[in-house]
């Protein structure tokens, strides 16, 4: 059981990176309108996830290339778990069995001709948010070239394939979340598995490493962990979050490191954070 809301608060480094790309703009980095980059909650519940699984803990959404268990898809995973279960007894063991459907929560809608199908939703006590850059971001576009024959070619040369990268030369962002005690009570979530969410917080691109985000690239500067003294929390999350001020030294015009920035801890009286740092 939980027994105290939890708040926090992660500041991430990116350089010479693509922090999250958007396939509907080319893969290049995501950013809002006002050129501010964004990494969206979707892609860093993507990497918690992946990381409780390298805490050998067992996740119901796995992406292809970190399947555990052999099912070729989310249905097929329920059907063979949740067999001959309903209603209230397919929701807890649901999330009995998957940290993070009792996390995240999870919708569970599949078509099958033995049961009817299946419709149940459960409400997760995890929230996080989009993590936004502290100051605009400049992207660069960077063409590249293959210069090998994918396929014979009679001794021949191919023509070079022309191709794009794109990457943020650098951006400090920012993201915030919170734990829900009364959510965490209907689900299961419990401290064990709140100590597991702050570990992946703390290393969350481990074994994240790709082309478009070399390793050492991604950094989490900052772990912020407010641990309430009730359920319902000391203040609310909001003042919680925006405890927390990351301001752009005075002599700093184009910043290039975490350094270049200044990290303000306002004081809430009775609630102090657990602070972890990289540097």
């Amino acid at each position: 059981m939980l027994n105290n809301k939890i708040d926090f608060v992660v500041i991430i480094s990116a350089k010479n990176t693509n922090p999250n790309g958007d396939p509907l703009n080319g893969n290049r980095p995501r950013g809002d309108i006002n050129g501010f980059g964004e990494i969206s909650d979707v892609c860093l519940k993507r990497k918690i996830r992946n990381r409780w699984m390298d805490m050998n803990g067992k996740v119901f959404v796995q992406s292809d290339d970190r399947n555990m268990d052999g099912y070729d898809s989310l249905s097929s995973r329920a059907k063979e778990t949740l067999k001959g279960l309903k209603g209230s007894d397919y929701v807890k063991k649901a999330c009995e069995e998957w940290i993070d459907v009792r996390g995240f929560g999870q919708v569970f809608a599949f078509k099958s001709a033995e049961d009817k199908g299946v419709s149940e939703g459960v409400r997760g006590p995890i929230s996080i948010h989009p993590a936004f850059s502290i100051d605009t971001v400049d992207i660069e576009d960077i063409q590249i070239t293959k210069s090998v024959n994918s396929e014979p070619n009679k001794g021949k040369k191919s023509s070079d394939t022309m191709g794009m990268k794109h990457r943020v030369n650098f951006g400090l962002y920012l993201t915030k979340g919170s734990v829900n005690c009364q959510l965490a009570e209907k689900t299961g979530f419990n401290e064990e598995d709140a100590s597991k969410l702050h570990e992946s917080l703390k290393t969350l691109f481990e074994n994240d490493s790709s082309a478009a985000r070399p390793e050492g690239s991604m950094v989490v500067e900052k772990v912020y962990w407010f641990k309430h003294d009730n359920k319902i929390g000391q203040f609310p999350s909001f003042k919680v979050h925006d405890s927390i001020k990351v301001l752009k030294k005075e002599n700093v015009l184009n910043p290039r490191t975490a350094d270049d920035y200044d990290i303000i801890v306002e004081s809430l009286d009775g609630l102090t954070p657990e602070v972890y740092s990289i540097r």
